[in-house]
């Protein structure tokens, strides 16, 4: 008689939301061999096997084709009124934040805003290098620099 396994290790594929034992959720970034995982968990790169992973309820997102530009919600758009507008980039994976950076400088130039703010955070970098690489290819700004206040935020200049 064979024994029955009750615990088969799950096969994951890069973007499955993951719990990584001891760590917390993260998100699967790579498969690699024997069964490994390249996994980001709070900004930071790990390998972990696939029996310290267990999988998450992916978030809770409005259904939208690969090809549809990702449009921050109102709730990422913050700030007082009157105060320079503001976009949230936390949560947003690298290439969401860029397209959601595109959009809002996009909607910022045709309201006539003459800056605005852009929250990456301060914890990994990730993003603010991916944003501050972004935006020092763009010809349509005219400068940047991080918050003197506060790191974790990039004021542009339009």
């Amino acid at each position: 008689m064979t024994p029955v396994r009750h615990h088969e290790a799950m096969a994951y594929v890069a973007g499955d939301p993951v719990h990584v034992a001891l760590l917390g959720k993260g998100t699967v970034r790579e498969v690699r061999n024997g069964g490994a995982y390249l996994v980001e968990v709070k900004g930071r790169l790990i390998v972990a096997t696939a029996d310290r992973l267990t999988p998450q309820d992916p978030p809770r997102k409005a259904a939208r084709s690969k090809t549809a530009a990702v449009v921050p919600t109102t709730e990422r758009e913050i700030g007082p009124a009157g105060a320079a507008p503001s976009l949230d980039l936390h949560g947003l994976t690298v290439d969401e934040a860029l397209e959601a950076v595109n959009a809002f400088l996009n909607r910022s130039f045709l309201a006539s805003s003459p800056e605005v703010r852009i929250i990456h955070g301060r914890s990994g970098g990730r993003l603010k290098a991916a944003v501050h690489a972004h935006l020092r290819g763009m010809m349509s700004i005219r400068g940047f620099a991080l918050d003197p206040r506060n790191a974790g935020v990039t004021i542009v200049k339009l």
